[in-house]
This record gives C-alpha cells, sequence and structure tokens, in this order.
C-alpha cells in the first residue's frame, strides 16, 4: 500500500500537468532553453532562489528555517533530475505528444523536472521544519554526458552530504522502488578510429593499401577484448556502430572510419578496455601498413553508489511503497546515466522508480517512440525525494 505525502497528493495535479508540458515540449542536449526558463519561472512563483548552469542548467536552494543543533553545521542535500529530451520522433497521438517534430521525452527525463519541482514547493512549504540547504539540480544534457561535469564544475557539490537521483522504469510497475549499492550503470566511452592507407585500382591492390580491408579486420580484432581480454566475471561491451570508407567501386580505399563505443562497471576494466581498443587499432594497421589515429571522449564513469546510502535511500523509499513495494534485486544496466559523475565528490545513491501500469504506453522501454509512464510513480518519486531531504537534515547521525 503506497503512502504518498499529503502534501504531494496536493499537487498531483500540478506535477502532472508540468510533466504533460515539457512532454509536448522537448529539447535535446544543452538546447534546453525554454525548459529551463519554465523552471525557473515555477520556481520564481514558490518563492525559490536559484541559479544558472552553464547556458541551461538551473540550480535551486531552498534553506531551512530552524537553527541547526548546537555543535552540528548546517547540512546539504541535493535532489537532482535531468531534464533533455533525444532527437527521435514521437510515435503517440496523445494531447500531451510532442509538438516539436523530430524530438521526444523518450526518456522519462520530462517526469523527473516534474517530481522535482513537486518536491521544491512541498520542501519550501516545509522550510521552519529543517535545518540547512536542499540544493535542486535540474541538470541539462546527461543524454550525452555533459551535464553533471557542469554542476561539478560550478563547485555545488562543495559542502554536500547527500545527493540522490532517481529514474522511471518501465520494468517495474508504479509502486515499486530499487535503490541497489555498488555498480548499478556501467561507464560510457566514445571512440573514433581513423584508418589510413594508400589508394590504388583495385585492379592492383598490391600497389595499394586497403583502408576498408584493414578496419574491417580491427573490427573483428575488437572483439577479442571481451572474449579475449577480459576476465570471465565481469561485464564489458565493445561496439562498433558506425563505419564508411572509400570513395568508388573500383578504388581500393585510402581512408576508413569507425565509430563505437566501450561499456565497463569498474574504473578498472573500464581504463583496460579503452587501452585495448587504441592498441589493436593501431596494431592492426601497422600490420598492413597504414596507421591508425584513435580518439576516444568520456561520456559518463560507471554509477557505483555508496552502500550506506544506497540503505538509507530504501529505508526512506519503504516508509512510502511499503516493505513490499522495494525490490530486492534489481539488475545492472549496461546504459550509462551521468549522475555517476556526481558520485567521486558527495556521497550519493541512485533510484529506479516503477512507471508500468495497464495505461497504454507504459510497457515501452524508453528510447521507444511510442515510451509514455503512469504519472502516479511521479508522486512516489516526489515523496521520497521529499522524505529523503528531511531525513537528511534532521535525522542523519554524525
Amino acid at each position: 500500500m503506497l503512502h504518498i505525502d499529503p502534501q504531494v497528493l496536493e499537487l498531483k495535479d500540478y506535477i502532472f500537468g508540468m510533466r504533460r508540458h515539457f512532454h509536448a515540449h522537448p529539447e535535446i542536449s544543452l538546447k534546453e532553453y525554454k525548459t529551463s526558463a519554465r523552471i525557473e519561472a515555477e520556481l520564481d512563483a514558490a518563492g525559490i532562489a536559484h541559479e544558472r548552469v552553464g547556458e541551461t542548467g538551473v540550480c535551486a536552494h531552498i534553506y531551512g528555517a530552524r537553527p541547526a543543533p548546537e555543535g552540528r553545521r548546517p547540512r546539504i542535500v541535493v535532489l537532482r533530475a535531468d531534464m533533455d529530451a533525444l532527437g527521435m520522433q514521437d510515435l503517440k497521438s496523445c494531447e500531451y505528444a510532442s509538438q516539436n517534430e523530430g524530438f521526444c521525452h523518450a526518456c522519462g527525463h520530462d517526469g523527473h523536472s516534474a517530481a522535482l519541482l513537486g518536491a521544491a514547493r512541498v520542501l519550501q512549504s516545509r522550510r521552519a521544519d529543517f535545518s540547512g540547504e536542499v540544493r535542486l539540480f535540474f541538470q541539462q544534457a546527461e543524454e550525452i554526458g555533459q551535464g553533471a561535469r557542469q554542476f561539478v564544475a560550478a563547485g555545488l557539490l562543495k559542502g554536500v552530504d547527500r545527493i540522490i537521483g532517481a529514474h522511471v522504469t518501465s520494468a517495474l510497475p508504479v509502486g515499486q522502488v530499487a535503490a541497489m549499492p555498488g555498480p548499478i550503470n556501467a561507464s560510457c566511452d566514445y571512440f573514433r578510429i581513423d584508418v589510413k592507407g594508400k589508394g590504388a585500382h583495385v585492379s592492383t591492390p598490391h600497389r595499394g593499401i586497403d583502408a576498408l580491408y584493414i578496419a574491417s579486420q580491427i573490427v573483428v580484432a575488437l572483439q577479442s577484448i571481451v572474449a579475449r581480454s577480459t576476465d570471465p566475471m565481469e561485464s564489458v561491451v565493445v561496439g562498433v556502430g558506425k563505419a564508411w570508407a572509400g570513395t568508388q567501386y573500383n578504388i581500393v580505399a585510402e581512408e576508413a572510419v569507425l565509430e563505437g563505443t566501450t561499456r565497463a562497471f569498474t574504473h578498472e576494466t573500464r581504463a583496460q578496455t579503452n587501452a585495448r581498443v587504441k592498441a589493436i587499432a593501431e596494431q592492426t594497421a601497422a600490420l598492413y601498413g597504414a596507421t591508425a589515429a584513435v580518439t576516444i571522449k568520456d561520456y559518463s564513469m560507471p554509477l557505483i553508489t555508496d552502500a550506506g546510502v544506497a540503505a538509507e535511500l530504501r529505508a526512506v523509499a519503504q516508509s512510502v511503497v511499503g516493505p513490499e513495494g522495494i525490490v530486492p534485486d534489481y539488475p545492472r544496466s549496461m546504459q550509462a546515466e551521468d549522475f555517476a559523475d556526481y558520485l567521486p565528490h558527495c556521497r550519493g545513491a541512485f533510484m529506479y522508480f516503477g512507471t508500468r501500469s495497464d495505461k497504454p504506453g507504459t510497457e515501452y522501454s524508453n528510447h521507444n517512440g511510442h515510451f509514455d509512464i503512469d504519472e502516479n510513480g511521479l508522486l512516489v518519486s516526489c515523496s521520497i525525494f521529499v522524505h529523503y531531504a528531511l531525513f537528511v537534515l534532521n535525522e542523519l547521525e554524525d
């Protein structure tokens, strides 16, 4: 049985309405200008101080009116939501379907922002009930791993005692919550391999160095990283998603380009995997007389939650969803989540909350054009945000 905070229930129409507004007006990573402007307008209406982070991120500050206990500094807790959409078509026909052609909130970030706005209103109204500060991160660019690091660079994690984040999931029904300790999301790195060979007529291949053939050998050799260079007990992905080469059917390709990604659950395995990508590409190219230039971009580190904070979060969540609502063993995901970038700077945890029900569309996984959520799940997330913030500020032991 759910125990939604009474003030959150009073804000049900507001939270649902904000989610539908954001859903109808999606904006992609680093272009969330109208989204952040609307968030700022809502914060202004609630009398909550805020500032821009980068061009489109928003950090809000709610200060408790109660003095901190004698001998203890005021605590700071961060609640984080992402807000960017995806560059894909919304295939739904509901009244709140995307009005921006080619863009869609198919990952639930619209709901995350709406739930955090609801929590902001509740906590602002309860300032007399706590000391310290609640910081609200409305974060841009999660989908490309470029948002969290802007909040870190702005110094907004300094002095923070706890940070938590949340994500919708169609894998769980409304009323179920998972907050697992340890590695729960993989790292994400992008790689590009530029192979430089030598052109020639295909009738005289010995006079050229075939970059296309060499790139093909690199693709095959990269699979050995998982099969022969990784501990079988570890999970690793090395995927090549894009390849192009050559200029004409009867010319030995002088250049070829590969683009792909690596994923891992530990910092050590991540570093080893990327090093092997570079070595295999360069050495394979050299074997055939070509060169390979390897570029690797850091998108997100593995999300490894603090076991103690995860336990705190589960205890608070249980007060909302009951013991039967806590998922004991939620599977790890190879999808990346840039909430991970906060955790080297502050103790934190991440939860998944269910949004599946009989409502059409809620059975689809994220990044699907039909994706939708049962918005009642947002009331669960909002209540947990509120109660966890109050726990950290009022009850957390030093």
